[in-house]
């Protein structure tokens, strides 16, 4: 098992990662995204960073980190944070999800950052433990709100 940074051959496999994870949201929207990502655009955020798992049998893993100027819970500035991460189901269990956050969180340490946030919906149980399982602290729960106007 290999973790690295993202390459730009990683692509197609990328997509249909961010699309396991994310299936709320259009192939092509997540395919733009990804484009604009490996393009070196970082917007919204100040920085971000994509490193993946691979084995024998190609991409199983990834993880979308990147920089903010804060973040919820925390008190210093940039906050490393983890916009995404995912392990194919067959193979969670295993360490690669904790090998990948750990790569995540040496890329922001080498940022300057000394805090590393994330986020679950409240009722992702499986994301929940897996933050808590590597240390992280479930902070003030966060309740938001929208209207249609």
């Amino acid at each position: 098992m290999q973790i690295r940074p993202l390459e730009a051959t990683d692509l197609e496999a990328w997509v249909r990662m961010r699309q396991a994870l994310w299936p709320y949201h259009s192939a092509d929207e997540l395919r733009a995204d990804a484009e604009r990502i490996l393009g070196g655009d970082a917007a919204p955020f100040l920085k971000i960073m994509t490193f993946v798992a691979e084995d024998a049998e190609g991409l199983c893993g990834f993880i979308e980190a990147s920089l903010h100027p804060f973040a919820d819970g925390c008190t210093t500035s940039p906050v490393g944070y983890i916009e995404g991460w995912y392990v194919a189901a067959d193979l969670r269990g295993e360490g690669i999800g904790a090998k990948l956050v750990r790569a995540a969180e040496n890329w922001a340490r080498s940022e300057g950052c000394t805090e590393m946030a994330s986020d679950a919906h409240a009722d992702n149980e499986l994301s929940r433990k897996a933050h808590k399982a590597l240390g992280y602290k479930e902070k003030r729960p966060v309740v938001r709100f929208r209207k249609d106007l």
